[in-house]
């Protein structure tokens, strides 16, 4: 059977089994043809359980698996779906991790409260001398400080990268804590008996490096922001902190009125803050 007819048998097919085949007689490339029919499909919400895997759309679309991997690559960039080496897509997930402006939060409780199982891979966990966080904190440059660094993961997928400086003098019990699946303050409070009074964040949307695009597993198109934290206890500054975030995963929120403004709930809020 020649090329032609078999590529015509197959679209047959394809059409039999109730697919949207390509048009390969257009200027259009097949894999923009592909791109744009699932496009279609998922803004009407044809794929509410569930993506279609590779095998699954080269049969559906008659077309080769490179044809379907590129389609899948610009669903990817723009959002729509989440696709990675090894694993089936999947639909990409709406924001469901929201913190309060304001408040002396948990990342690690906010994640489990969305129904998600928060995990931490520790990249650093170690003693160094940062002269700029150092002046941060109100220190000597030559300081030691306690540094800490984890990616963040909510079920598994890539959530933020977060990074902590404490004085060692007061944070070296932290050297012998897991944090993979534990809540930093309260270990701060366990192991060194501090819980954080107070402090100020600063909030910025940010370009991530290719790096940090990488580690987080962040599409192109994908935003960021960083949250810079300086927490004290009983007046001193005891934190910095600096954790990128992904755009899509995570938001957060202010309640407010129209007599008495923002209204930021922080009185309650220390005994929960096991971020």
């Amino acid at each position: 059977m020649s090329a032609r007819r078999k590529s015509s048998v197959t679209a047959r097919s394809a059409l039999d089994s109730g697919a949207a085949p390509v048009d390969r007689s257009s200027a259009l490339p097949l894999w923009a043809q592909v791109h744009a029919d699932l496009r279609r499909r998922l803004d009407a919400g044809e794929f509410t359980d569930a993506f279609p895997g590779e095998h699954a759309l080269v049969t559906e679309y008659a077309v080769s698996r490179h044809t379907v991997r590129e389609a899948v690559r610009r669903l990817r960039e723009d959002g729509s779906v989440i696709a990675e080496r090894g694993r089936p897509p999947r639909l990409a997930g709406t924001v469901e991790i929201i913190q309060p402006v304001g408040a002396l939060y948990s990342l690690f409780a906010s994640v489990e409260a969305a129904g998600q199982h928060q995990r931490s891979v520790v990249r650093i966990l170690d003693v160094r001398a940062d002269g700029v966080v150092a002046v941060r904190l109100g220190l000597e440059e030559s300081t030691p400080l306690l540094h800490l660094e984890r990616l963040r993961l909510a079920d598994e997928e890539p959530l933020a990268v977060d990074r902590v400086w404490l004085p060692a003098q007061l944070a070296a019990p932290l050297l012998q804590a897991d944090f993979t699946h534990t809540a930093f303050y309260d270990e701060l409070a366990t192991r060194c008996g501090i819980r954080p009074t107070g402090g100020q964040e600063t909030i910025r949307a940010v370009v991530p490096t290719p790096a940090e695009r990488r580690l987080l597993d962040l599409p192109e198109r994908v935003a960021a922001f960083t949250i810079d934290r300086r927490t004290d206890h009983r007046g001193r500054p005891i934190e910095w902190r600096h954790t990128l975030v992904r755009g899509d995963r995570f938001a957060v929120t202010a309640a407010f009125s129209g007599r008495t403004g923002y209204h930021l709930d922080v009185a309650s809020a220390p005994a929960g803050m096991t971020r």
